[in-house]
């Protein structure tokens, strides 16, 4: 069994401010790093991290080399990575002194994914891989239906979120993954409470409040963990690649829940998104000392 995650790449241009800039303001930047990002990209390594099988498909510009190496070295399978002549995608991203984040995207090569690459990447896939994907590529419908036709089980992240896309997107998925507020956004789109929509599991994080999993079996809850944030950005993406690569083994979906809910408060009191993202041994420790 594997994850193969048709996801974006970034490079993200992290400035720490004091506070977001006003309109017509210039803010003096307090630090500035150059770093891995992207939703897909950030999901990929927290999968790798938690040591699920994880197949990166994405694409990325010629100069940034770079950008394989940190994927090659957290353990996730580069194979399906292509060098396209369009520039990686970026996010220009400010953190202010209280941890939040105001995001930018500009999509570059997350953009330009055609039928017949999609077709390529999935061509091995079984029904026993998952298929990851979320807002931040084009061309999601064909991977969809690629992915079906070969029966795999599909994850939607469903951000950047928009909720009518959400909920025509639902009844092709297995699991969605939202935020509290997109949840209940995604209920009025559909015209369905949460428990009742055409998807099995549905996943909805809750920042301090915790996550719930809403399965065919009943519901299952994880609380947070009490740590003093620094940057939430790839907060939810960390959560999700270590849920979905721990119910991937086969983990209790209380104890999935559990992990998820420990790396991503790791990661939130570190700088930084794919890099801020703690490895398995790391998680396991910060379990045991915070039970």
């Amino acid at each position: 069994m594997s994850i193969i995650n048709f996801g974006s790449i970034n490079i993200d241009y992290v400035h720490r401010v004091p506070h977001f800039p006003q309109p017509g303001e210039t803010l003096a930047a307090t630090s500035f790093e150059k770093g891995l990002g992207g939703k897909g990209a950030n999901q990929s390594i927290a999968i790798a991290r938690a040591n699920g099988d994880i197949k990166h498909f994405g694409q990325i510009g010629a100069d940034d080399g770079w950008v394989l190496d940190i994927l090659k070295n957290a353990g996730v399978d580069t194979g399906k990575v292509a060098v396209t002549d369009t520039p990686t995608g970026h996010a220009i991203i400010y953190v202010d002194d209280s941890g939040e984040n105001n995001i930018v995207l500009n999509g570059g090569a997350n953009q330009t994914f055609t039928n017949d690459a999609i077709e390529a990447a999935l061509a091995d896939a079984t029904a026993s891989d998952w298929l990851l994907f979320q807002n931040e590529t084009n061309n999601i419908d064909h991977a969809l239906n690629v992915a079906q036709k070969n029966g795999m089980k599909i994850a939607y992240a469903a951000a950047p979120f928009d909720a009518q896309r959400a909920a025509s997107i639902i009844p092709h998925v297995d699991l969605i993954a939202v935020n509290e507020i997109e949840a209940q956004q995604l209920a009025q789109a559909s015209g369905k409470p949460i428990d009742q929509l055409e998807c099995d599991y549905v996943l909805v994080t809750k920042g301090e409040k915790g996550a719930e999993l809403r399965t065919p079996s009943g519901t299952f809850t994880s609380t947070s963990f009490k740590v003093d944030a620094i940057d939430t950005t790839g907060a939810g993406d960390t959560f999700l690649g270590y849920f979905l690569a721990e119910f991937d083994k086969g983990t209790d979906p209380e104890r999935a829940l559990k992990i998820a809910s420990a790396a991503s408060a790791i990661q939130v009191t570190r700088l930084g998104a794919a890099s801020a993202i703690p490895t398995y041994d790391e998680v396991q420790t910060f379990l045991e000392t915070n039970s």
